[in-house]
C-alpha cells in the first residue's frame, strides 16, 4: 500500500472517529472557496437594492455563520439559530450574500431534521422557514415570486432529506440491533441443539453400541479360557462374537447417520433412517419430477456395488447437482443423469440445458456441505475426481469419477 493511501484512509478514519473536527472542516473549506468572493467580485445590484462594500464586520459575520457548522451534530438546532441570526444581521446591514454564509444556513436546516427527532427538526424547519421569508420580504421591491418559490421549495426539500435520510439510519440500525438479537438466540439455540444431540449420542452409545462391545469382551475372554480343551465352543464363541460385532458396526452406522443426516420435515423417524445410496436414486428422481423438471436417467456398464462411503457421495452428488438445477436453471430445463461403470471406477454425470451457469458457478451455498464447495470435498474424500462447469450448447455439468475400491 503506497504511503498516500495509507495517510488518506488514516485521515478518513481519524474525521471517522470526530464528527465535530469533520465538521469544522467542512466549514474551513467553504470558507476557502467563497471568502474570494467578498474581494473579487463586484457588487451586486438589484432593482431598489444597494448593497455595503465589505468591511470586517461582514467577514466576521460570515466566519462566525459558516464555522458554527462545526456543531451541526452535536448541536444542530443551536448551530441553526446561530447561522439564521447571523443571516439577519448581514440582510439587515446591507451585506451581499456569499457562498459560505448561505451553503452553510442550508447544512444547518439539513442536519437539524438529520439528527434530532420530529419535534424538534419540526421547530427547526420553521425557524428555516420563517427565516428565509424575512430575509425575502426585507427588500419588497425586488421581490420575485418565482424567487420566493425557489428559495422555499429548495429550503423544505433539504429539511425533507434530512429527515428522510435519519429515518433511514433509524431503520438500519433497528435492523441491525434485531439481527444481533438473532444471532445471539440462535447461538443459545445452538449450544442448547448441541447438549441435547450430546445426551442423545451418549444414550445410543450405552444402550446399544457399549452392550454389544461388553458382549464381544465376555465371548472373546471365554473363547480364549476353552480354546484348548473345547475347540467346538470356542469357535460358537468366534461366531457369536462376529455376529455380535455386525450388529455394533452396524449401530455404530446409524448413529453417524443420525450425525449426518439433514433437517427435513418427513417425521421423526426420517432421523433415523439408513444413509441414502444409488440404490435409491429412483426415488430421488421421482421427487424431482413431481416439481415439474424432465429427468432421465441412463446406466452403461455392468452395475457393481461400491463401497458404502461412495455409494452415499455419489447420490449426495446427483441430488445436489439437481437441487442446483431446480434452482437455477430455469422452468423449462431439462436434466440427465448417466451412471457408468467400469471394472475400476463409476463416474456420474448431471447434465442440464438450462439457462442458470452464471448462477450456479457464483454459489457456493451458504452451509458447510452444500454448493459446488461441498461437491469438491465430498468426491475427493473418497479419491475421485471432479468436473464442473458449462456445457457445449448451453447448460451446465458435473462430471465425476469415483474407484469402486476403498
Amino acid at each position: 500500500m503506497s504511503p498516500r493511501i495509507r495517510g488518506l484512509r488514516t485521515c478518513r478514519a481519524f474525521l471517522k472517529a470526530r464528527p465535530q473536527a469533520a465538521d469544522a472542516a467542512l466549514a474551513l473549506a467553504l470558507l476557502l472557496v467563497g471568502l474570494p468572493q467578498l474581494y473579487l467580485e463586484e457588487l451586486p445590484q438589484g432593482l431598489g437594492r444597494h448593497y455595503a462594500e465589505t468591511d470586517p464586520r461582514h467577514l466576521l459575520l460570515v466566519v462566525a455563520a459558516t464555522m458554527a457548522l462545526a456543531f451541526r451534530r452535536t448541536r444542530p438546532l443551536a448551530a441553526l439559530l446561530w447561522i439564521a441570526a447571523a443571516e439577519v444581521l448581514i440582510t439587515l446591514a446591507s451585506y451581499p450574500p456569499t457562498i459560505p454564509d448561505l451553503v452553510a444556513f442550508m447544512v444547518a436546516a439539513y442536519s437539524v431534521a438529520a439528527h434530532r427527532g420530529l419535534a424538534v427538526s419540526a421547530l427547526g424547519g420553521l425557524v428555516a422557514l420563517v427565516t428565509v421569508n424575512v430575509l425575502l420580504v426585507t427588500f419588497p421591491e425586488d421581490l420575485a415570486m418565482i424567487t420566493v418559490l425557489t428559495d422555499n421549495a429548495l429550503l423544505v426539500g433539504v429539511w425533507v432529506l434530512g429527515r428522510n435520510l435519519r429515518l433511514r439510519r433509524a431503520y438500519f440500525a433497528e435492523l441491525e440491533d434485531r439481527a444481533a438479537r438473532l444471532e445471539r438466540a440462535r447461538g443459545t439455540d445452538a449450544r442448547a441443539a448441541r447438549v441435547e444431540e450430546r445426551s442423545r449420542i451418549a444414550r445410543e452409545l450405552h444402550d446399544v453400541v457399549a452392550h454389544h462391545v461388553s458382549v464381544m469382551t465376555v465371548q472373546a475372554g471365554a473363547a480364549r479360557r476353552i480354546m484348548d480343551r473345547h475347540p467346538a465352543g470356542a469357535r460358537e464363541a468366534m461366531t457369536t462374537i462376529e455376529e455380535v460385532g455386525r450388529t455394533a458396526l452396524s449401530e455404530m452406522r446409524r448413529i453417524v447417520g443420525v450425525l449426518r443426516t439433514e433437517r427435513d420435515s418427513e417425521g421423526v423417524g426420517a432421523e433415523l433412517a439408513p444413509q441414502p445410496g444409488l440404490g435409491d436414486l429412483g426415488e430421488l428422481l421421482d421427487h424431482v419430477r413431481e416439481t415439474g423438471l424432465s429427468v432421465q436417467l441412463w446406466i452403461e456398464g455392468e452395475a457393481r456395488t461400491p463401497s458404502p462411503g461412495v455409494d452415499v457421495a455419489a447420490f449426495r452428488l446427483i441430488q445436489e447437482a439437481l437441487t442446483n438445477t431446480l434452482k437455477h436453471a430455469g422452468p423449462q430445463a431439462r436434466a440427465w443423469v448417466r451412471l457408468h461403470y467400469t471394472d475400476e471406477d463409476l463416474t456420474v454425470e448431471i447434465e442440464d440445458d438450462g439457462r442458470g451457469t452464471a448462477t450456479i458457478i457464483a454459489d457456493n451455498g451458504d452451509n458447510p456441505g452444500h454448493g459446488l464447495v461441498g461437491m469438491y470435498e465430498r468426491v475427493a474424500l473418497y479419491g475421485g475426481e471432479l468436473r464442473i462447469g458449462p456445457r457445449v450448447g448451453g447448460g451446465f455439468g458435473v462430471r465425476a469419477r469415483f474407484p469402486l475400491q476403498a
